[in-house]
């Protein structure tokens, strides 16, 4: 199970980095981020292959976030500039052993397993 952490409060237009660990093989995963914000659904943030050369965004944060790996680290990790308020949520990650599953389905979270604890983002002024 992944672990997702790093959240925090920010104000509009700053940034945050959010960081998701596992033990042992993580370069054999792909991992998404999610986000569910109060009264909505959990939606697809963000994804990356897993030796990295490939990444995927949702088009709301598309050229404000950044997804990318250490997996000497076994850590992915979720750069997020911008911020705007609509980016408050608890965010997630996940993975699937399957070297680049949002290549085929987009990040869709019935490609994915189980979810660990979130980390709560809010941004407000």
């Amino acid at each position: 199970q992944l672990q997702a952490y790093g959240g925090g409060s920010a104000q509009p237009g700053g940034s945050l980095r959010l960081s998701c660990s596992g033990s042992g093989f993580m370069d054999y995963f792909s991992i998404a981020w999610f986000r569910q914000a109060p009264g909505k659904e959990r939606e697809g943030v963000s994804c990356i292959s897993s030796k990295g050369e490939r990444t995927y965004y949702a088009d709301s944060v598309k050229g404000r976030f950044t997804v990318s790996r250490d997996n000497n680290k076994n850590t992915v990790y979720l750069e997020l500039n911008n911020l705007k308020t609509e980016d408050t949520a608890v965010y997630y990650c996940a993975g699937r052993d399957q070297p680049d599953i949002c290549g085929t389905f987009g990040i869709s979270r019935g490609s994915f397993g189980n979810f660990g604890p979130g980390t709560q983002v809010t941004v407000s002024s």
